[in-house]
Parts: structure tokens; C-alpha cells; sequence
């Protein structure tokens, strides 16, 4: 992937103020900071986690078994021995 130089930055801004205009650039500008510095906090989240041991994600929990229908349910108990 070649570098991006100060030409092709310029180049980039052009077409974004040409596609987006003058008025909505600085708001795009804004919710693109705002989207950086919630990822970077939720990065650091997630590295304070790894660094202190606790697990970055809640555990996978293991798979229910089968619902049993209540028929089936119904007959294995009249079929248990009382005693």
C-alpha cells in the first residue's frame, strides 16, 4: 500500500468538500473524532482488563441440552420405581 503524501491528502479533502460541501464537512469531521476517541477508549478498556487478568469478554456459555417434551417428561416419572 503506497504513502499517503501531502498531495493526496490534499486531493482526498478536495473531493470530500466537493461530495459533501462546505456545510456538512465539519460535522463529518466531528462524529469521525467523536467515533476515534470512543474506539480508543474502548480499546484501553480492554487492555486495562488483559493487564489486570480479568477476562476481556463474558464466558461462552455451554450449550442446554435438548428440551425434553412434557409427554415424554410425564411417562419417565409414572416409569420410576416409589419406594
Amino acid at each position: 500500500m503506497p504513502n499517503l503524501g501531502p498531495a493526496e491528502l490534499i486531493v482526498i479533502l478536495l473531493v470530500a468538500l466537493v461530495v459533501f460541501g462546505p456545510r456538512k464537512l465539519p460535522e463529518l469531521g466531528k462524529s469521525l473524532g467523536h467515533g476515534l476517541r470512543e474506539f480508543r477508549r474502548s480499546t484501553q478498556g480492554l487492555k486495562d482488563d488483559l493487564a489486570m487478568g480479568a477476562p476481556a469478554t463474558a464466558p461462552i456459555p455451554t450449550a442446554a441440552p435438548a428440551a425434553v417434551p412434557v409427554a415424554a417428561r410425564e411417562m419417565a416419572v409414572a416409569e420410576e420405581p416409589r419406594g
